[in-house]
């Protein structure tokens, strides 16, 4: 019985050890029974020809994209990629092709907000309500505008007698010239090309009435963006601030406040662009018109007009309305006069390019001359003379928009959690 005893005991002391060598609950095997642990050699790549390849490059999935050389790779993902962005810029353009009835005058409100918005705040803070102010405000600027053309009419009105009179001075002129100079035309030639002239005429008399017909549809057109120009330049002005924030919101929280950010950075921008072109606008057409005064040349405020209109297309508007000008006064006063209104467009050109615009708008609007010449050409290409006048400042709001994007952006960690990290030991 005690040996049984002592039997039992060593039993238990035996699982007892097992039990602590071996966590998972089953007797600890002794080490020289255990089969050793043997490492499996590492795979070889190997290329097509059997030889050993070398390392797979961390931008690859598969053996057949390690083949192809890396500078190839990154060259067709970067096709891809603008092949996919090319064709969303071309659905774009066609969208807004399509609807370019709207576009056109909603772009043209956007240009008309920020040229009034500081006018609608300055009768806000003399306490007059909303509504009110901006209605009061918007009825002001149509009626300059009304104003203007009235008198711009009534001058052209009055001038086309005197001018008519002056061309056909101006004509005969040149057919002296003509018989007389060195190409030596005689009447009959001469008759002979202005009877060419009147059977073109007649022979393009059906596509010139279908132009007028197609003009109809055009002005039909004008009528309905002119009030759409209205309507929308009023809610912008009243409720700007609210439409902003309904469309901010439609966008992730993450990216609300760079958006936000960005879009009120383009909006000062464009503020500050239209407010700069107006006023560089209005010294050109005073200076231009002061100079058509003193000249005597017929159609000064008509052609003033006409430059400061022409200002707002940077570059291209100055050189065709300055043409205008010169050609007037060619046609009206002769070579001497038109030759000094010339140098007079150019020096205001040169007055307005080097000193005018780098002093008024400043660096933060400044756009290069081949962006400008290269969005004016896309511009009139797409929507015609608005295109021009609006690309520019597009392409300034695009500027400082991706400029904001690129280089602010909003903090990760909360400043709270960073100063009570500072705090802790």
């Amino acid at each position: 019985m005690r040996r049984f005893e002592q039997l039992r005991a060593r039993i238990r002391r035996a699982y007892a050890f097992g039990r602590s060598s071996d966590p998972s609950g089953g007797a600890a095997e002794p080490a020289e029974d255990r089969p050793a642990a043997t490492a499996e050699p590492a795979p070889v790549s190997t290329s097509a020809e059997g030889e050993p390849a070398g390392e797979l490059h961390p931008s690859t999935s598969s053996r057949d994209d390690a083949d192809v050389p890396h500078a190839l790779r990154i060259a067709a993902a970067w096709s891809w990629r603008l092949i996919v962005i090319g064709l969303v810029g071309w659905a774009l353009l066609r969208v807004v092709g399509t609807i370019r009835i709207v576009i056109i005058p909603l772009a043209i409100a956007l240009l008309l907000s920020a040229l009034l918005a500081s006018l609608v705040g300055m009768l806000l803070r003399v306490r007059l309500p909303r509504s009110l102010a901006t209605a009061v405000v918007l009825v002001a600027g149509l009626a300059a505008v009304v104003g203007t053309l009235t008198l711009v009419v009534n001058e052209f009105v009055k001038g086309v007698p005197d001018l008519s009179r002056n061309a056909t001075g101006g004509i005969r002129q040149i057919q002296e010239w003509l018989k007389t100079g060195p190409l030596h035309l005689s009447d009959n030639q001469l008759n002979s090309y202005i009877e060419q002239g009147e059977q073109w005429i007649n022979e393009n008399t059906q596509a010139l009435t279908s132009g007028a017909v197609s003009t109809a549809a055009t002005v039909a057109e004008l009528l309905t963006g002119a009030l759409l120009v209205l309507f929308a330049t009023f809610f912008f002005l009243r409720d700007g601030e609210k439409i902003w924030r309904f469309l901010v919101r439609l966008l992730p929280v993450a990216a609300r406040w760079r958006v936000d950010d960005a879009g009120r950075a383009s909006w000062a921008t464009l503020v500050a662009y239209v407010r700069a072109t107006v006023l560089v606008a209005f010294i050109d057409a005073v200076g231009i018109g002061v100079f058509l005064v003193v000249f005597d040349i017929p159609f000064a405020f008509p052609l003033a007009a006409l430059v400061f209109l022409g200002a707002f297309i940077p570059i291209v508007g100055a050189t065709l309305s300055g043409a205008v000008a010169v050609l007037v006064a060619l046609v009206d006063s002769g070579w001497v006069r038109a030759l000094a209104i010339l140098l007079v467009v150019i020096g205001v050109q040169q007055v307005e390019g080097h000193i005018l615009q780098p002093l008024i708008m400043g660096r933060a609007v400044a756009i290069h001359p081949l962006a400008v010449i290269v969005g004016i050409a896309a511009g009139v290409v797409l929507a015609g003379i608005v295109g021009a006048l609006v690309s520019v400042p597009l392409i300034a709001v695009l500027n400082t928009a991706v400029r904001r994007l690129a280089h602010r952006r909003p903090p990760e960690v909360p400043p709270d959690a960073v100063v009570v990290a500072a705090k802790a030991p």
